[in-house]
């Protein structure tokens, strides 16, 4: 196993982002944490970048080391602070034939590769880690930087709303394997020195700090936002989203028939398409997902942490599409009953295009306001007391 990497320097205001190979040297006051960060779609991509830039406006001298196969886009379209990208495999998780539907035995032989780690491979990226001075290594349930900062003598910070240990014994009476795999995991999540669970929380612990939903801050007005896709304010405007996996959405056709409405489809094509009242456009566009979210005036989408997190906070109705057979959907979707105003969409009738009809009934859900702090701050301040 081999990684990249490249420094990217985010200006705050994110417009500019100059690429360049890392540099060693350091200023005496600059402090490195490493972030290694599950691969698994974007929702834990979004919530560390969430914690990164809440910890950078408390702490303008800190950089971030990020381990992670997400996207290096992605990063640079979330982050405003000065970061190193590291492409590196952290965490299988789940195998997904598509965005609703996990491959459990590809998941198998996947886990089967990567685990246990390899001593050599985990004491390698310790060194990097030290070379680096990192005086902290957070992981957003990525188990490798737990171990890794084990061996680099570094403190380490989980943070969570399920470990992948939990996830894998959903499977393991029909799947034994998964039982040595969830062990290994069990005992290295619980290594780590220090315990964040984000609301909503699957498996609670008594000892971990508890925290509200973490979302990225906004950036643009709605206004901006309307403006940018030439629709009027009053329009009812509506996000499609189904995470960071792509998706074949067959009922685009159906949607034309709601011209009263428009809708935002991310990643639904190659590239910048607008047909009538139907707007689509790649998962690497320029395009700030929680401005979106908050211009919108309801979201239709799978049940997954950042969108639930991102619809939590505008407040807005949210059609979501759980996952059964996904251990923690249960828990995201009792969360949104309590909490937020939401329609189930069966994923048969989403992927066929019958929940269309039932658009104009979620536009009419109430919105909820929100005066609860951001979790992202809520864990940054916990870091900033760690160094």
């Amino acid at each position: 196993m081999r990684y990249i990497a490249t420094e990217i320097q985010n200006g705050r205001n994110n417009d500019q982002a100059q690429i360049t190979m890392p540099s060693h040297s350091k200023k005496p006051s600059d402090i490195s944490i490493a972030f290694f960060i599950s691969p698994h779609g974007f929702g834990h991509a979004a919530r560390a970048s969430a914690v990164m830039d809440a910890l950078w406006i408390e702490r303008p001298e800190v950089r971030f080391q990020i381990f992670t196969q997400v996207p290096l886009w992605f990063f640079k379209n979330s982050l405003s602070a000065p970061f190193n990208y590291h492409a590196c495999l952290t965490d299988i998780g789940m195998a997904q034939k598509s965005s609703l539907h996990e491959d459990i035995d590809k998941t198998l032989e996947l886990l089967n590769r990567f685990l246990p780690f390899e001593p050599s491979w985990v004491a390698h990226l310790a060194e990097r880690i030290n070379r680096l001075k990192c005086q902290v290594v957070v992981s957003d349930i990525a188990p490798l930087g737990i171990a890794v900062a084990r061996k680099a003598g570094a403190p380490s910070v989980l943070v969570e709303n399920f470990t992948w240990d939990w996830i894998y014994r959903q499977y393991q009476d029909s799947k034994p394997l998964f039982i040595d795999f969830a062990k290994y995991l069990q005992d290295i999540f619980a290594d780590a020195d220090h315990h964040i669970q984000t609301e909503p929380v699957c498996f609670p612990q008594k000892t971990a700090l508890r925290t509200s939903p973490v979302s990225r801050a906004l950036r643009s007005s709605s206004a901006a936002i309307r403006k940018r896709f030439h629709i009027d304010s009053d329009r009812p405007m509506v996000l499609i989203t189904m995470g960071g996996i792509p998706t074949r959405n067959c009922f685009i056709d159906l949607l034309r028939h709601q011209s009263h409405i428009t809708f935002i489809i991310p990643g639904g094509t190659e590239s910048l398409t607008m047909n009538r009242n139907v707007i689509c456009f790649p998962f690497d566009a320029d395009v700030y997902h929680p401005d979106l979210v908050q211009a919108c005036d309801a979201v239709i989408g799978k049940v997954g942490y950042s969108t639930l997190a991102e619809v939590y906070s505008a407040g807005i109705p949210f059609g979501y599409i759980p996952r059964p057979r996904f251990r923690e959907s249960k828990q995201l979707v009792g969360y949104i009953a309590k909490n937020m105003s939401g329609m189930a969409i069966d994923a048969d009738e989403f992927e066929n295009g019958q929940w269309i009809s039932c658009v104009d009934d979620l536009l009419a859900l109430p919105r909820r306001i929100r005066s609860s702090i951001n979790g992202s701050q809520q864990v940054a301040d916990y870091l900033t007391s760690l160094i």
